[in-house]
């Protein structure tokens, strides 16, 4: 996002801080605040990616060659030229494969490589192994330059909504509906109509796609891979190589970020590598470079949205349509589920009525489009906070006026007003109430929307704008069976326990928080407690770390697993220790590493390591698996309805822009946030997931635009084109707090809540206030439309517009 330089301010505004504001944080939030596990290996650079991971000295490296068209056929490969040209040591294609050539994670679609039609620039057309990256890379330049590729380009379709008129679709329309949305539309007082476009985003994790992957004495692999479905991955590398599950062996120590990007599409890395590896009997490491990475791997969708709602004249909404249509790029890859949570958010925290939501999953010749955080919700709840500011406008009240108005709430009109438009019944409507008062309150926002109006009266450039936007974000996979986690314990006979469960580690803290779990339950020291690197050899069959679960799902496998040990401990110190009598088995407890049982004269305290030797030698098992699978959830697609989420996570952000009408620059000039975590498991943690989630939403919504050109080539592909925020884009005042005093109304671990994804949408609020800005411009009667990224380009050319409509506006160059 760019900034201003030189901005006026409003009179009774605060002076801007030079850094962001301290985050609160009671003492009762402390008591669970621990570091990151690693937090000092990533400072001081001991905590190893997959790039550090030292390899045996015959280890080969791979490069791919990549298609140079959007669309069209291969009508020639010559991989034997390939494999002649110096320096290659083998080189592979689609004919090469022995097992499966396609790895759709869900559904059938993604090839391998190319072997006949090729469907977006940066598909893999074949793959080379040499002694080195460079050496690998300059051979697939070569063969490239030799002509060994012969390809009929034919046109490509890149556009989605003219996709979906086509019917051309990677995965079947869906539709949920409640009531009788038509009568309702045709009745209401007032009819709001929008449209919008909502960008894509590039994940631009730290760590880009990598693995490594070594050969074993049997027919099978050890990949080594920064991914977020090592399960999966074991699945697909198995049968692209044609072998059992049991052969292929996945771990994953930590990511260096993952967002979604790595849930699906790390695999084909370590599918092509494993094929090298077993072809030459080597190790074989492919790493990307971030351009390549940016070319062949799939984004967050790109959405286009409408919406057609019929209001009261207090602008409650009493029924409407809205349709979503999602850019899915070439194949389904995840979109089904993607689309699916975009449909289940398009209200948000508002009650939609009698009301019909149509999600359509668009086929364009791009990268197959991906999970990205939030998973398709914050596409789907931009539609509705657009109809929330447009709302406003027509019936000329302050948009969080008309937001409460619409709020879920209990009780009903005609149509109850806390269940959704599938048929959920929302939970905890009084937190959401209760959290977006308080911000209200200490946000000061009434005085504050009193000095925006008097500012922009006095100033005709600069125009401040600002709002308040709600969350609620669903938690659950809406895959049912993917709501299922293992757990590993081990004691060892010294005390110390070891934890291995099926989530991955990509800096979220999601290991810290299972350790906690552990340490907590067996009342011992954190530092008791190690974790390992996720591996399918320890807990199988897992589920991605993704859809904000980790934790809740993870936590509670660690939590059973704990809970069957300390019972069968129990049982054995209730006969061991026998002195006289025996010890009270149902008053026993763990207690600063020591097992209590009685109470008063009669407490009896035994040494944690004490019991764990004599259970040793007394034969009873130190080692113990857990397991968790949520329950409740169920949804069905044949008609739309169902309980898809556990719960409801809730969370809001006020925002305030300057905006300079005149450039369409502008700056974030205050951030205040309230966010709903339950009873966190760690505050620390939670409150840094809080502000990155918000900054990445930000991001997506100001300045991470994705530009193709014409021919369907990727051309903001690096950081010099694609623009993350940076430090010098957080707000000057930034002020942070978790929601306490709230747990969890459902039996999730220790009654809290996910904090991975939900944070994420605050982020609309800055989108919101640039809209609030520019609608200034035409004495707050209208809310222009807005796509994002909200580029200044595009600020710059709706107040543009606004100017054009409305002539007792501000004249444009300071009416020059």
């Amino acid at each position: 996002m760019r900034t201003l330089t030189k901005l006026s301010r409003a009179p009774d505004t605060a002076p801007a801080k030079a850094h962001a504001a301290a985050p609160t944080m009671t003492p009762h939030t402390r008591a669970h605040a621990r570091a990151h596990e690693s937090a000092v290996k990533h400072v001081t650079g001991r905590a190893a990616y997959i790039d550090d991971l030292k390899a045996p000295a015959d280890c080969l490296h791979v490069a791919l060659a990549l298609s140079p068209v959007a669309h069209g056929r291969l009508t020639h490969l010559d991989i034997d030229q390939v494999r002649a040209l110096p320096g290659v040591i083998d080189a592979v294609g689609f004919h090469d494969v022995p097992g499966h050539t396609d790895i759709g994670p869900v559904f059938p679609g993604d090839p391998i490589f190319v072997g006949d039609e090729i469907s977006y620039v940066g598909q893999v057309l074949f793959a080379i192994a040499a002694e080195s990256h460079h050496a690998a890379r300059r051979a697939v330049k070569a063969a490239l330059d030799a002509g060994v590729v012969e390809i009929d380009e034919q046109p490509a379709s890149l556009d989605a909504p003219a996709a979906a008129e086509r019917g051309e679709f990677v995965r079947p329309t869906h539709v949920q509906q409640r009531g009788d949305w038509e009568a309702m539309l045709a009745g209401a007082p007032l009819v709001v109509a929008g449209e919008q476009f909502v960008g894509g985003q590039e994940h631009f994790y730290l760590e880009g796609q990598a693995c490594l992957v070594m050969p074993t004495e049997d027919e099978g692999v050890v990949v080594h891979t920064s991914n977020q479905h090592p399960s999966e991955t074991q699945k697909l590398v198995a049968e692209v190589l044609g072998i059992p599950f049991h052969a292929v062996t996945v771990e994953v120590r930590r990511m260096g970020g993952g967002f979604g990007g790595k849930e699906t599409q790390a695999s084909p890395w370590a599918c092509i590598a494993a094929l090298i590896s077993r072809r030459t009997g080597r190790a074989a490491r492919l790493r990307l470079s971030r351009g390549d990475d940016m070319h062949v791997t799939g984004k967050r969708h790109p959405f286009h949205n409408r919406y057609r709602l019929g209001v009261d004249e207090h602008g409650v909404i009493q029924g409407g349509e809205i349709t979503v249509i999602g850019d899915c790029g070439y194949s389904p890859d995840l979109s089904d589920a993607i689309v699916d949570r975009a449909m289940f958010h398009a209200d948000n925290a508002y009650s939609l009525g009698d009301a019909r939501v149509t999600g359509h999953r668009a086929r364009t010749h791009t990268a197959s489009n991906t999970a990205f955080r939030g998973f398709g919700g914050p596409q789907g709840m931009m539609v509705i906070e657009a109809a929330m500011d447009d709302i406003a406008r027509r019936i000329g009240e302050d948009p969080l006026t008309v937001r409460k108005r619409n709020l879920y709430r209990q009780g009903h009109d005609i149509t109850p007003r806390d269940v959704t438009h599938y048929g959920q019944t929302v939970e905890q409507i009084g937190l959401l109430h209760e959290l977006i008062e308080r911000l209200e309150t200490s946000s000061d926002y009434w005085a504050r929307r009193q000095s925006v109006i008097d500012f922009n009266a006095q100033n005709p450039i600069i125009r401040k704008g600002l709002a308040l936007t709600p969350v609620k974000f669903g938690i659950s996979f809406t895959a049912k069976h993917l709501n299922q986690a293992g757990a590993l314990l081990h004691v060892y006979t010294d005390g110390s326990v070891q934890i291995n469960h099926g989530g991955t580690e990509m800096g979220q803290g999601l290991h810290t928080k299972i350790c906690q779990v552990v340490a907590r339950e067996l009342a011992l020291d954190l530092d008791a407690v190690r974790i390992t690197a996720t591996r399918t050899d320890k807990v199988p069959n897992t589920s991605p770390t993704a859809a904000s679960s980790g934790a809740d799902l993870n936590g509670m496998a660690a939590r059973d697993a704990c809970l069957t040990l300390k019972a069968r401990l129990f049982d054995f110190a209730a006969e061991h220790f026998y002195q006289g009598q025996a010890l009270d088995r149902e008053e026993m407890r763990l207690e600063a590493g020591h097992l209590v049982a009685g109470i008063g004269e009669s407490e009896r305290r035994i040494p944690w390591g004490e019991l764990v030797q004599a259970a040793y030698l007394g034969r009873v098992s130190l080692s113990e698996k857990g397991f968790y699978a949520t329950p409740l959830i169920h949804y069905d697609r044949g008609t739309g309805q169902g309980r898809p989420f556990y719960y409801f996570a809730y969370g809001a952000a006020v925002a305030e822009v300057s905006v300079d009408t005149l450039s369409g620059e502008y700056q974030v000039d205050r951030v205040d946030i309230l966010h709903d975590v339950g009873d966190s498991l760690n505050p620390a943690i939670d409150l840094g997931q809080v502000e990155g989630g918000f900054i990445q939403g930000m991001g997506w919504l100001t300045s991470e635009e994705l530009k193709w050109n014409e021919a369907g080539r990727l051309i903001s592909d690096g950081p010099a084109t694609y623009k993350i925020p940076t430090y010098g884009d957080l707000p000057a005042i930034f002020n942070v707090e978790l929601m306490e005093g709230h747990p969890n109304s459902m039996a999730s671990i220790y009654r809290s809540k996910a904090v991975g994804e939900p944070p994420f949408m605050l982020g609309i609020s800055v989108w919101s206030a640039l809209r609030d800005a520019l609608a200034s411009l035409s004495d707050y009667r209208e809310a222009p439309r807005l796509d994002t990224p909200a580029t200044p380009e595009r600020v710059l050319l709706a107040a543009e517009a606004l100017r054009a409509r409305h002539s007792d506006g501000p004249p444009a160059f300071g009416g020059q």
